[in-house]
């Protein structure tokens, strides 16, 4: 936030009312590409007992920084003092709209969660909620503003959910009725004093295709993932050896996985995105396992500037590519490559190399 006191007036450059200024912040955030924008109350202390269940399980992981700043999760004015209203606001990342229901099965194709096959979300987030908080201290004068992409102890779904911007689905992930699940969130932390919005219904019923879908069986209950199992937490978030139970389900998603979300019904209204920005580089949406597995890390460095999957690392790339190449069709192509880099790699990925070797045997086997 900005160097003045959180109790100062914020003098006003034009005269509004709190209704009036939050229309014509929506309409500045649409004309940023924001997809939605909400007003949140920085209050989600209804949110706390559920996380706190959460990591009792341990479905956390060793994702051990979610155990710290509760009370700041719980209570956002504590992560930012002076906050009287959070906008939040998301974007659509979609490039093209997948087939409804359908996991498509390409089985040499390195598959990368759509998110991630463009420029890093979280800059471009932040990016424009930095310009929204320009736009509105030009209009109404001065005032404390701070803007977040998933980069702090805030449960910001609980924010978006509570403000009436969709509800949390079963697979955990926010839904809107209007445009499905395939968007980011984003917050921007304020003093302004807005007119809340106000909680929707909730649509998902009696079905359970995200849980029925999930590869691994990650969604434990309704509205509760344990990471230990979950494709996008394997394959992102964890560095170490994947366990063996878990590498045939994982297939060729080599970043993230999309599953939950391309089998719910509500992702029929998924909208396109009119960023940019989210459309894929480097080929990315369809490049195969084994060009995947010729990258070197100067390569890996050079085609994940400025995306999400340099977040993942070299070897923890390669290691998930070589799970792929062992679940893919036998292919001496395939055995040659892994062949070529067995010595190559750290100890983790040579014994996902040993592993997937193993699979392509077995699948000459059976022949």
């Amino acid at each position: 936030m900005s160097s003045r006191s959180s109790s100062q007036q914020i003098v006003l450059q034009e005269t509004l009312s709190p209704q009036q200024l939050k229309n014509w912040i929506f309409e500045q955030a649409r004309l940023l590409g924001f997809s939605d924008c909400v007003i949140a109350q920085p209050d989600t202390q209804a949110e706390l007992e559920r996380f706190k269940e959460y990591l009792k399980r341990g479905y956390h992981a060793d994702m051990d920084y979610l155990k710290e700043n509760l009370d700041k999760r719980a209570d956002p004015t504590l992560l930012v003092p002076g906050t009287k209203s959070i906008i939040c606001v998301r974007m659509d990342y979609l490039v093209t709209r997948p087939t409804p229901r359908s996991v498509p099965n390409i089985p040499n194709l390195g598959i990368i969660a759509r998110y991630a096959r463009g420029r890093d979300y979280h800059k471009v987030m932040r990016g424009r909620l930095k310009i929204l908080a320009t736009k509105i201290r030009e209009k109404v004068g001065e005032f404390e503003s701070r803007p977040f992409a998933d980069s702090a102890p805030i449960f910001e779904k609980a924010l978006a959910e509570n403000a009436g911007m969709g509800w949390t689905g079963k697979h955990t992930l926010l839904i809107n009725k209007k445009s499905g699940s395939f968007f980011v969130l984003g917050e921007l932390f304020t003093s302004l004093e807005l007119p809340f919005d106000t909680p929707t219904t909730k649509h998902c019923g009696s079905c359970q295709a995200c849980i029925d879908i999930c590869p691994t069986q990650a969604i434990v209950e309704p509205y509760m993932l344990d990471a230990r199992k979950c494709i996008a937490y394997l394959t992102i978030e964890y560095k170490g050896i994947i366990p063996i139970e878990y590498r045939s389900a994982i297939g060729n998603r080599v970043f993230g996985c999309d599953d939950c979300q391309l089998i719910c019904p509500w992702n029929r209204y998924a909208q396109i995105t009119t960023i940019d920005d989210f459309h894929p580089r480097h080929n990315l949406d369809q490049v195969t396992l084994l060009e995947l597995w010729q990258w070197d890390e100067e390569t890996f460095l050079s085609r994940t500037e400025g995306s999400p999957i340099r977040r993942t690392g070299y070897q923890s790339f390669m290691r998930n590519i070589a799970i792929g190449l062992g679940n893919a069709p036998y292919s001496i192509e395939i055995i040659q490559a892994l062949m070529q880099k067995r010595d190559i790699h750290d100890q983790v990925v040579q014994t996902h190399i040993d592993w997937a070797l193993q699979e392509q045997q077995t699948k000459i086997k059976l022949k």
